[in-house]
């Protein structure tokens, strides 16, 4: 009778590529874990450089610059597992990964502080009028006023999608004396003495700050459009860190222009620079009340870290265990 010996495929063969810069941690975790082929590179691919890039690739770590197509996949002949190092997988698709059987891994948790910190910070300069007096200030203004700065406490936030971070922002936004609404379109219970409201027209047009937090979706793609900003209250703030298909830009640039929202937090956008020096282009440049952001409500060391390790633990369960949690 034969002797079987259960043996891996040796871990120096591995092909690890990571794109977009993803944290170190994760690198020295693979490495630690016995694989010694481990790439990173700082930017997001296209399609065609990643077609080349990918062939003899058997991990691929990406984060939301990435998108994985069929037609890459098709080119993929090694690949076993792809992570996202960051909340989402809508820039993966999943069905050809599942076909082809192609894990894929994301960090549903690991950035929700972060996001939910900078959804509060926004709040308050929004809601103070900072960045008229920081503009004033730098051209050698000095426009002291009260008028028409608040304080959050005892303003009404209203989310929109009440997962991870929308609950996260809820017990940041009561702490800081605001009330709360929210609307999903599941069922979800309430945290502190956060209110579930039944619809969407209820939320925003009873809301001093308004903040998405749901996933890109055909649902949701222009949710927030010319007609649902119309019913927002008159002076309201709309802080988007969620996806950018979200919110119908052109519609919230009439809106700022006509002054029915009285400022806007953007930090996601439908279409995203590749990197770093390629220009970033958006209707909204220009308006003083409203913050532009190149896609960072959850980067954060903190946040890096934990998605860096996270992310990597999982892949690494995966390939030498078959473990798919």
């Amino acid at each position: 009778m034969s002797n079987f010996i259960t043996t891996s495929y040796p871990k120096d063969k591995i092909k690890v590529l990571f794109l977009e810069n993803i944290s170190e941690k994760a690198v020295q975790y693979f490495k630690v874990q016995g694989y010694t082929d481990v790439k990173k590179m700082a930017g997001a691919l296209s399609e065609e450089e990643l077609i080349k890039a990918i062939k003899d690739v058997h991990i691929l770590g990406i984060r939301s610059k990435t998108f994985i197509s069929k037609k890459v996949l098709d080119h993929a002949k090694k690949l076993q597992a792809i992570g996202c190092f960051c909340i989402g997988t809508n820039q993966v698709d999943l069905k050809a990964c599942k076909q082809k059987g192609v894990a894929v891994f994301n960090a549903p948790y690991s950035n929700t502080r972060s996001v939910a910190e900078l959804v509060i910070g926004a709040s308050i300069i929004l809601i103070r009028k900072v960045l008229d007096k920081n503009k004033a200030a730098h051209e050698g203004s000095w426009n002291k006023d009260a008028k028409g700065s608040f304080e959050l406490r005892g303003k009404t936030m209203g989310l929109i999608g009440y997962g991870n971070i929308g609950t996260q922002t809820s017990i940041m936004a009561e702490a800081m004396g605001m009330k709360v609404k929210f609307y999903d379109i599941e069922t979800k219970l309430p945290l502190g003495n956060a209110q579930s409201v039944k619809t969407l027209k209820e939320l925003v047009s009873s809301s001093d700050i308004i903040s998405l937090h749901v996933p890109e979706t055909n649902q949701t793609k222009n949710l927030i459009s010319k007609a649902v900003l119309n019913q927002f209250k008159q002076g309201s703030i709309l802080i988007n860190y969620a996806r950018g298909e979200v919110v119908d830009l052109d519609a919230l640039k009439q809106a700022l222009k006509d002054k029915h929202i009285a400022g806007a937090a953007i930090d996601v956008f439908p279409v995203e620079p590749k990197n770093n020096q390629e220009e970033f282009v958006s209707q909204l440049r220009g308006f003083d009340n409203v913050i532009l952001s190149p896609h960072i409500g959850g980067s954060t060391e903190e946040a890096q870290l934990n998605i860096g390790e996270f992310v990597a633990r999982r892949i690494t369960n995966y390939v030498n265990a078959g473990d798919t949690t």
